[in-house]
């Protein structure tokens, strides 16, 4: 069967973008990592309107950390190819995972009550 012009201009046979596929496979790899280190991994993918989406990720041993997908969908996508567990919302449950030390508390006293400057 032949291409369809939209796929013999965009390079592709199946109609995959891949730009997006590559950022896809690369959040994964960074997804993958931080499991490695941290133990099996829970998320969260909260749009973020034309910045794309945040995956916040928590590990068993409470340690957490986020990363910024151009999409929601190459997120969803990074977080299917990864395994992790994907939550709708950052729950009480889920947060109670997160494990916190003197660089947050001192970040978020900082920007509450008047410490140090956010820069």
């Amino acid at each position: 069967m032949a291409e369809s012009t939209a796929d013999q201009h965009s390079g592709t046979q199946t109609g995959k973008d891949p730009r997006a596929e590559r950022r896809a496979a690369r959040l994964t790899r960074q997804i993958h990592a931080f499991g490695r280190r941290h133990g099996a991994l829970q998320a969260q993918l909260a749009y973020l309107g034309q910045r794309g989406a945040r995956i916040v990720l928590v590990a068993e041993d409470g340690t957490w950390g986020d990363l910024v997908a151009p999409t929601y969908e190459i997120g969803r996508r990074a977080l299917r190819d990864s395994g992790a567990t994907l939550h709708e919302d950052f729950d009480g449950e889920m947060a109670a995972k997160v494990r916190t030390g003197p660089y947050e508390w001192s970040r978020m006293a900082g920007i509450q009550i008047g410490g140090p400057a956010n820069t």
